[in-house]
């Protein structure tokens, strides 16, 4: 299992930024993919970003392609979103998440049920 602690989160103006970054307490097979989602109260968990600790494949959901970036530091095993042009309805909870490696692809693709292991998550509001 690994843990992930997100921090980052707050409050900003709309068309601002928020940097996001994802802690992982190790990283292993089990770690290939790490991923961002975001859930709202009463509504399903939404994919943000993907991307692969072996040679920082990406991939973004629609809703945050070209303002939303992701990285990764291998060395410091840390994973982070740049959140940029933010918007109201950004404003969720975000969670990072580790994949198993039996699932890379799906992973990749934004498929939560791949991910086998969860943040606490950190709140972001974007004010109008």
């Amino acid at each position: 299992q690994v843990q992930l602690v997100e921090s980052g989160g707050g409050l900003v103006q709309a068309g601002g930024s928020l940097r996001l970054s994802c802690a992982a307490s190790r990283r292993s097979d089990s770690s290939g993919v790490m991923g961002w989602f975001r859930q709202a109260p009463g509504k399903e968990r939404e994919f943000v970003a993907a991307i692969t600790w072996r040679g920082g494949s990406t991939n973004y959901g629609r809703s945050v392609k070209g303002r939303f970036t992701i990285s990764r530091d291998n060395a410091k095993n840390t994973v982070a979103l740049q959140m940029n042009s933010l918007l109201p309805e950004d404003t969720v909870v975000y969670y990072c998440a580790a994949a198993t490696p039996l699932a890379m692809t799906t992973a990749m693709s934004g498929a939560d049920r791949a991910y086998v292991d969860w943040g606490q998550g950190t709140q972001v509001t974007v004010s109008s």
